[in-house]
């Protein structure tokens, strides 16, 4: 069983455009049909993290209605959703720059991780404003301010990521049919077994959770050995 599964969420506009709905309407449904159950789902299998990268530094360029909408549900799973998670057992993690984020949802962010800071049923990581070169600059950045840039080593260069404390992702899924990472995790990603469905993330259920897992248990990992 893997530790860590992490999930680029794509495909919610095309399953809404497919149905007639509004472009919304695919990110709605991941937030309120979604999202939980795989989490829950998660947790019943033994994995210990999972990631989902919900909004991405290139993301801000597009529609501004659009933006805001997904401001909106994001207000709406911080506090409904996320406290039902908090509620299960459920620790929140947030890795991404949230400096970008309206005041009111930045504080909201910090305190739901404050908040499930000692939950132990399952960690769910969400990216949010997040980019791997823009992590990996950032990491940079954070040691060059500590004069620690000059004795950088793998191990040392990890704990200015994002991801401190969380362990690679064994899995990537990108739901969706496209066949790229586009930046998820660049640094964490170095021996992670991709899967890409061509699904959409809306119809993401914990059956086809059940799938993806017996494929990774049926690959053969050799780290470059």
């Amino acid at each position: 069983m893997p530790t860590h599964v992490a999930i680029i969420m794509d495909g919610n506009r095309r399953w809404a455009r497919d149905r007639g709905l509004p472009v919304l309407a695919g990110h709605k449904k991941v937030a309120d049909d979604v999202l939980e159950p795989l989490v829950e789902h998660a947790a019943k299998l033994g994995i210990k993290y999972i990631t989902f990268w919900a909004f991405s530094t290139e993301n801000w360029q597009r529609d501004s209605r659009e933006v805001s909408g997904i401001m909106r549900i994001f207000r709406h799973v911080i506090q409904e959703r996320w406290q039902r998670l908090h509620e299960k057992g459920v620790r929140i993690r947030v890795i991404g720059d949230l400096s970008r984020f309206p005041d009111d949802i930045r504080k909201a962010l910090e305190d739901v991780v404050k908040q499930t800071k000692n939950n132990k049923t399952i960690t769910a990581v969400f990216a949010l404003n997040y980019g791997g070169r823009d992590e990996m600059l950032r990491a940079m950045n954070k040691a060059i301010s500590l004069n620690e840039s000059y004795k950088m080593t793998a191990e040392s260069y990890a704990k200015y990521l994002d991801t401190v404390g969380i362990p690679d992702p064994e899995m990537i899924v990108r739901t969706g049919g496209e066949q790229r990472l586009s930046g998820f995790l660049l640094w964490q990603s170095e021996y992670s077994e991709l899967f890409f469905p061509a699904w959409y993330m809306p119809e993401f259920t914990p059956e086809k959770l059940d799938g993806l897992v017996a494929e990774f248990q049926g690959r053969k990992r050799r780290f470059g050995k």
